[in-house]
């Protein structure tokens, strides 16, 4: 299993130190930031593969961070904790930001575990299957290049009973 690197940003450090223990056992990196500005520094240094952001920061909201992230880092995947229970702020989080997941405080540390490992996999399905796609675009189009120059190459000829005819010349 890949090693993948998770940014978490909380101003507060008691936050920040019980989520990397909920990430102690993972195969993750993990890295911290008590802010949006210190997290959009690392992440200038190091590219992330997922974030998870406090929606109530100093400075910079965590909606405001997470649309900055989407915005430089597309790839990255968003997910926002908040002890804030209005659903106005997940609306906003989620339309701005287009976080992954949303997550109130206290967070269920298996769903976070679960949720993280979750979308990792969701994400390197998705590049392994756009992977997938050029390289059968890419045969493809090798194989109209073949029909070109060898006109009936890629027919198909098969029996009643559906077994495929090889001519030779």
């Amino acid at each position: 299993m890949p090693q993948y690197k998770i940014l978490l940003v909380d101003d507060s450090p008691n936050v920040l130190k019980s989520l990397q223990r909920v990430f102690k056992e993972e195969n993750y990196d993990v890295y911290t930031a008590e802010n949006a500005r210190k997290a959009l520094e690392i992440m200038t240094g190091d590219s992330m593969d997922l974030v998870i952001s406090d929606y109530n920061m100093p400075d910079i909201s965590g909606i405001e961070f997470l649309n900055m992230v989407r915005l430089r880092h597309p790839n990255t995947i968003r997910m926002m904790l908040t002890g804030v229970t209005d659903f106005e702020v997940a609306k906003e989080a989620i339309n701005k930001g287009e976080i992954y997941r949303f997550f109130s405080k206290p967070s269920d540390d298996f769903e976070l575990k679960f949720s993280v490992k979750h979308a990792l996999i969701m994400r390197d399905l998705e590049k392994e299957n756009s992977k997938l796609k050029k390289d059968i675009m890419v045969k493809e189009d090798m194989l109209n290049l073949l029909e070109k120059q060898y006109p009936g190459i890629t027919a198909k000829n098969k029996t009643k009973d559906g077994s495929f005819v090889i001519e030779s010349e």
